[in-house]
């Protein structure tokens, strides 16, 4: 993908932005997803969507920005062909994703075909070129997302919206949380969707012996750039304990947790989790969690929270697995596509 050497965003057109609605009082919501015959396991739903979907979009162009630690993100753009948008969503992916994911991309196109600009957050050391800081990141580094927040906001958008998968969830649901009633009034809503709201029963659940192929993958990809930090940063980073790791909860025992300045993953999940965050949401926001994700205990679907909230809606739907949602349409669009789309642009 060609990387620009300036940003070209058209200016949209300016307008009066609409006011926050609340959520009418309907927090916990009945979920219309179905799942096709034949995938209607937790498993079968995450594995499907996630090795047989093929999503016929890309993006237009990559644009890479500067961080206050002498760092970079790389960000994704795609905008609809017939106009300008005054509207724009900032997308962010999960555990050792990027923007080139089937799930991100479908999102992008669901929501450019419905007049959004979309841009797609590859979070440090995930868009095919590695970070220079030892710190990479992780499910609550929140300042990353602020700073790709205000840059979206600076080029005009009268509503910004936040979709967050998986990891990226947690990091959206706790970046609107730490901000309460202070957050931007362009920013209109958010989803998050298989959103891990409480790390530590996650980490307990995902490192599960039937989860034993999911935490292979991730682990394979996660030594693979532990050796490239090794690499990069020798005083800092040993790839000696690699070879005794066996589990997502020890690799950031490990690795992530100290070198982003937790004292263990213990501390890590308790400070990164968006759970404890929730209650201060005040934007309309959906989290979108599947009662059949092999990855998210009871504690990640927050009913007591939700129950009295006016901002947050909560929709469980029987299955979808973990950022599964499979749907079969002549659009090639997922329910949860659709479903984000008609809660964030119900008009």
């Amino acid at each position: 993908m060609p990387t620009p050497t300036a940003l070209h965003l058209r200016v949209p057109h300016p307008s009066t932005p609409t006011p926050r609605r609340p959520l009418a009082n309907v927090p916990v919501r009945p979920s219309s997803y179905t799942a096709p015959t034949g995938l209607d396991g937790g498993h079968r739903q995450t594995l499907y969507a996630s090795l047989v979907r093929r999503v016929d979009f890309e993006y237009d162009y990559r644009e890479r920005i500067d961080t206050p630690d002498d760092d970079f993100l790389d960000l994704d753009w795609a905008r609809p062909r017939a106009a300008s948008s005054d509207r724009a969503v900032i997308l962010t992916h999960g555990l050792e994703g990027s923007a080139g994911r089937g799930y991100m991309r479908g999102m992008a196109r669901a929501f450019v075909r419905r007049g959004w600009d979309a841009c797609a957050l590859n979070l440090r050391g995930c868009s095919g070129t590695p970070n220079r800081q030892v710190a990479t990141y992780h499910s609550g580094k929140t300042d990353d997302l602020a700073l790709v927040v205000h840059h979206v906001l600076d080029h005009g958008y009268t509503s910004v919206a936040l979709i967050g998968f998986s990891l990226g969830g947690n990091l959206t649901l706790k970046y609107l949380g730490e901000r309460g009633p202070q957050v931007d009034d362009r920013i209109r809503g958010a989803v998050a969707l298989s959103a891990p709201v409480d790390l530590d029963a996650s980490a307990d659940r995902i490192d599960r012996w039937s989860n034993w192929h999911y935490v292979q993958y991730f682990l394979r990809s996660l030594r693979h750039k532990m050796r490239v930090k090794a690499d990069q940063h020798p005083a800092r980073v040993s790839i000696a304990p690699l070879s005794r790791i066996r589990s997502l909860r020890e690799f950031d025992d490990v690795y992530t947790a100290p070198l982003h300045g937790f004292d263990g993953a213990a501390d890590y999940y308790r400070r990164a989790s968006s759970r404890p965050s929730l209650s201060a949401l005040a934007v309309p926001t959906l989290l979108l969690n599947a009662a059949n994700d092999p990855f998210l205990p009871a504690s990640c679907y927050p009913y007591p929270i939700a129950r009295p909230h006016d901002q947050l809606a909560l929709e469980v739907p029987e299955s979808g697995g973990h950022v599964g949602f499979v749907s079969f349409n002549d659009a090639g669009e997922y329910w949860s596509e659709r479903r984000a789309a008609s809660f964030l642009s119900p008009s």
